[in-house]
């Protein structure tokens, strides 16, 4: 009897070893889970701002989010956009160009093909007056969004939502041809990269909308199908 006893305490305290370490467990990850609706939030508020062109109040949400997690990454559908990207680009926005090129080359080297980090980068360089090396960046930035689009286009069910008018593609070519061929000039050339890196933005949230339209309209037609109606006979 005393061994059993005692097998059953042994078991007893096992058991609820394991169920504090399993309600630990829950619990650290109940917070973490929450603490990432947090910063997903917090940059949402933030991605609104720098719609909006409230560069001063994106910028700050946007630190305190990299603050929070510095690995963060926002995705919509194919896009993502890391936090140090958007806190560069606020920084720029903001004429903080030393500050902001420490966060987009912090950026990539996180992610090595984030264009709109490239993008950024470039202006950066090119109005702290390296312009050599801002147009590398300016480059790679240009010509990898715009193959991106092409992926997206011609290879997934993505490409409906993003550029269907060609408006960013077209404007790129226009850009690299006047690259290409050393005819540009450089305001010229940092206005279009500006304009570039807002509307990758604004697209973002254009397509993201249109996809939840979409997915909304087919949940729907699914409930209720053409052709079936809902009717009391008598």
């Amino acid at each position: 009897m005393g061994a059993r006893f005692s097998w059953s305490r042994h078991f007893g305290d096992c058991f609820m070893r394991t169920m504090r370490c399993d309600l630990w467990a829950l619990a650290t990850a109940l917070l973490l889970a929450c603490a990432g609706c947090q910063t997903a939030t917090q940059v949402q508020d933030a991605r609104q701002a720098l719609l909006a062109d409230n560069y001063e109040e994106a910028l700050g949400r946007f630190q305190q989010a990299a603050d929070k997690d510095p690995q963060y990454y926002y995705a919509s559908g194919p896009f993502t956009e890391g936090i140090w990207t958007y806190v560069g680009r606020t920084q720029y926005a903001t004429g903080k160009l030393p500050e902001a090129r420490r966060s987009l080359e912090r950026a990539l080297s996180i992610k090595k093909d984030d264009y709109v980090a490239h993008i950024y980068l470039g202006l950066t360089l090119a109005r702290s007056g390296d312009r050599d090396a801002g147009l590398k960046e300016l480059v790679t930035g240009m010509r990898g969004f715009h193959d991106w689009l092409d992926y997206l286009t011609f290879n997934t069910r993505y490409g409906i939502y993003w550029d269907p008018n060609r408006e960013i593609r077209g404007q790129i070519e226009k850009d690299l041809d006047s690259i290409d061929k050393k005819y540009f000039v450089w305001p010229q050339l940092i206005a279009n990269g500006e304009w570039l890196g807002k509307k990758i933005e604004q697209e973002a949230e254009i397509a993201r909308r249109n996809e939840q339209y979409e997915r909304q309209r087919d949940r729907d037609r699914n409930r209720f199908p053409p052709g079936v109606g809902v009717g009391i006979g008598f």
